[in-house]
């Protein structure tokens, strides 16, 4: 009967005194996240709660399943799974209390810069969102390393690893080459502030917003939803454009082709009537001027500004489509016509007079006379 309750007992009370640790826990958390509203720590905490409890059950299995009898030929291989599942649950716990902290810190810093310096918080989170992959790569690396220490034979080839330290490095180096070298790319790019998540882009002619950034590959998100997923390495070797480099205010242009009979003046009083309608101008600047011209158009360029990217593409569009209707509705001399007239005809020998003349001395050339070479005289034979 004793080896039955023991086990029971042990097991039964470890897995209660678990439950009732992590509800009391969590009942504390959301309290303090109830008080203190102004800061998401506590709740943030919460998401720990299930590596939480698998640490505190595996560290009082591990401590008392001895005293409980449980499968005693077998007790070295429950002992090491049980550790294990310790040091992977400990490793899940600090990743997601250091996820906590990190993301409770932005949030306060974001809140705080927000209104006044949006680029400088695109910036931070870039860099909060590699660090924590930084620290996650770390914990995870200790935590392999501790789960293959527990084995006898790692810890008797510890010596000879050590020793060959040095080749191995050597080898890994020149194997993952081009991994390390994205790797140090996503710390250049997260620290030298060239490209931030959030940012408005320009790659391989291709337009969108960067969507995430990791320490070795890039994710821009395009105006489609497409994503182009590329090496951090690429934004560090090749050009690339950064719409929201510096100020995201934007200057864009919208290009016509008109009749030469188009109203400019007119044209330069409606613009600025479309742009006074369109809520995405900014009101800074607005120009309209004829840029080229052809033997049967011109082209005429209206400049617009907008605070951003995504402003300026709204105006562009606003004012393309407003001018058009209006030139459509109460001018349709000024859009491009095409000639559909049939051509004047004339006999050959009045436009060229030579023509005639050269078709009636080629009618009295002799036969032997070669026209290309000689005009009016005799091939020479060969």
């Amino acid at each position: 009967m004793e080896t039955i309750l023991r086990p029971l007992i042990v097991v039964g009370g470890s897995v209660l005194l678990t439950v009732v640790i992590g509800w009391a826990t969590d009942l504390l958390l959301r309290k303090a996240d109830g008080r203190h509203p102004e800061t998401p720590l506590w709740g943030l905490l919460r998401r720990a709660r299930l590596p939480y409890q698998i640490v505190l059950c595996a560290g009082l299995l591990r401590g008392s399943y001895v005293e409980a009898g449980v499968f005693p030929e077998h007790g070295t291989g429950v002992g090491r799974t049980l550790t294990l599942l310790l040091i992977g649950s400990a490793a899940w716990l600090v990743v997601r209390i250091a996820a906590a902290v990190v993301e409770t810190s932005y949030s306060r810093y974001a809140n705080a810069h927000a209104e006044r310096d949006p680029a400088r918080v695109r910036r931070v989170r870039t860099q909060v969102s590699l660090i924590m992959r930084v620290v996650t790569a770390i914990v995870g690396v200790v935590a392999v390393s501790s789960m293959l220490l527990t084995f006898p034979a790692m810890r008797a080839a510890g010596a000879s690893l050590l020793a060959s330290a040095g080749i191995i490095g050597i080898v890994a180096g020149v194997a993952a080459q081009s991994t390390l070298g994205n790797l140090f790319a996503g710390f250049q790019i997260a620290f030298g502030d060239m490209v931030r998540m959030g940012d408005t882009v320009v790659v391989d002619g291709e337009w969108g917003t960067v969507e995430e950034i990791t320490l070795t590959y890039l994710s821009v998100r395009t105006w489609d939803e497409r994503r182009i997923t590329m090496p951090v390495s690429y934004f560090t070797s090749k050009p690339f454009e950064n719409w929201s480099r510096g100020t995201p205010q934007m200057t864009g242009t919208v290009f016509w082709h008109l009749d030469h009979t188009a109203p400019m003046d007119l044209m330069r009083e409606r613009l600025r009537d479309i742009l006074r309608e369109c809520p995405a101008w900014d009101g800074r600047n607005y120009n309209l001027t004829v840029t080229d011209t052809t033997p049967t158009t011109m082209e005429v360029r209206a400049l617009v500004t907008a605070k951003d990217a995504d402003d300026i593409w709204t105006v562009r569009v606003t004012v393309r489509e407003g001018m058009l209707r209006w030139l459509t509705d109460e001018h349709p001399y000024a859009l491009p016509r095409v000639n559909t007239a049939d051509a004047a005809l004339r006999p050959p020998h009045e436009g060229f007079p030579h023509a005639r003349r050269s078709s009636a001395e080629d009618s009295r050339r002799p036969s032997g006379t070669d026209s290309r070479r000689f005009p009016g005289r005799p091939a020479k034979s060969l």
